[in-house]
């Protein structure tokens, strides 16, 4: 991705890289999708669906204006089937490991689904750490929290639900 525009032309080396990681999501998110989704007519028809990853980057946070979150959006705008976020380890080269820890510098995500007691959407938030894997479906309204020192990096699938193939 060249000057932030997203492009086709994959980074091989970094593809290398996160191969095992990228077939680890790939599995936990069609046994997350299986879960969530059981019982729906779908996943009755298609008992071994398959999943194809739509678009997979690594994005950063910082603490400098325009980069700090993500705020309230949904992934796709109703082209993804169900999204994986994987925090990334801390950035130990760019500041001292105090200043990029996770601990009272923000971050983490907040998801707003269901409602609450009162009828208001239930606002439900998760401190996240490297290596926390959150799992998102489809439509469902969410955002990185800002932070407020350091660096962060996640990694973001955004996966469609495909029938199984026909033998």
């Amino acid at each position: 991705m060249q000057g932030g525009i997203p492009c086709t032309n994959p980074n091989y080396p970094l593809l290398d890289l996160f191969g095992d990681l990228l077939s680890t999501c790939n599995d936990l998110f069609v046994s997350w999708y299986r879960q969530q989704h059981g019982s729906k007519a779908f996943i009755r028809e298609n008992p071994n669906f398959q999943v194809k990853r739509l678009m997979t980057f690594i994005t950063r946070y910082t603490p400098a204006p325009g980069e700090q979150a993500l705020l309230k959006h949904v992934d796709g705008a109703g082209k993804v089937d169900g999204s994986v976020v994987v925090a990334l380890p801390i950035d130990r080269w760019s500041a001292s490991e105090e200043e990029n820890s996770f601990d009272g510098h923000g971050g983490g995500l907040t998801f707003w689904d269901g409602k609450d007691g009162s009828g208001k959407p239930q606002e439900l938030h998760y401190d996240t750490r490297a290596g926390d894997v959150a799992f998102i479906d489809r439509a469902v309204w969410h955002q990185a929290d800002p932070i407020t020192k350091g660096t962060r990096w996640a990694l973001v699938i955004f996966y469609s639900v495909l029938p199984e193939l026909a033998p």
